[in-house]
């Protein structure tokens, strides 16, 4: 999850205020896509199995070039 500006290729969902930019082709691989916020930020859940690689790594100092720790995490690579 990062602050983006929507393109052609996004799909923009309003939900109490927030804006939520999510790619059109991952949204179709993703759906459903669910987002909460607890003290510790926030959470993403979909149908995509991101493996024990998860969310954990990413944003931390200890991340490749790209923002991602491992391979299949929720960054993409």
């Amino acid at each position: 999850m990062a602050l983006d500006e929507s393109n052609d290729n996004d799909k923009v969902f309003e939900v109490e205020g927030f804006s939520y930019i999510v790619n059109k082709d991952l949204l179709e691989k993703a759906s459903p896509v669910k987002v909460d916020f607890s003290n510790y930020g926030f959470r993403l859940d979909c149908a995509i199995d991101f493996g024990a690689g998860g969310c954990g790594g990413c944003g931390s100092e200890e991340t490749a070039s790209d923002g991602c720790s491992s391979e299949g995490s929720c960054c993409g690579s």
